[in-house]
């Protein structure tokens, strides 16, 4: 049975690979092993190792820390709320990035200028009631 800590660390490295627009091939040339292998690690199939992360998290571009943020969650009980906002309460879903709108929206955000892109917060802000 999988571990919900590699199946934690599999979504988050799909997650970036997505956002950074790669595919799992060119992620696995990058890291020197095919990509069934990364399509086994994004599953939570295979566990990774030290060293392998290591090389992951230097080809996304992030601290190895990255592949656990929000890990935390799991160790609550089923819809507990933990004190750093993650759970079944929290605003947003945990694999909010696994969808591709989200995807296209960051990506497209990121492209806009500084005063579009903080107008755009503050529609989104009050279109959502969060003020």
């Amino acid at each position: 049975m999988t571990h919900p800590i590699d199946l934690h660390v599999g979504k988050r490295l799909r997650q970036r690979r997505r956002l950074l627009g790669l595919t799992q091939q060119k992620l696995a040339e990058a890291v020197s092993i095919r990509f069934q292998q990364i399509q086994k690690y994004e599953s939570g199939a295979n566990r990774i190792s030290a060293s392998r992360l290591w090389a992951l998290s230097r080809a996304l571009d992030v601290p190895v820390s990255y592949f656990f943020e929000g890990a935390e969650a799991h160790d609550a009980p089923s819809g507990e709320v933990r004190a750093n906002g993650t759970g079944a309460h929290a605003a947003a879903p945990a694999d909010v990035f696994q969808n591709k709108d989200t995807i296209d929206l960051v990506r497209a955000y990121y492209r806009l200028n500084e005063e579009p892109r903080r107008r755009l917060l503050d529609l989104a802000k009050a279109m959502s009631g969060d003020q």
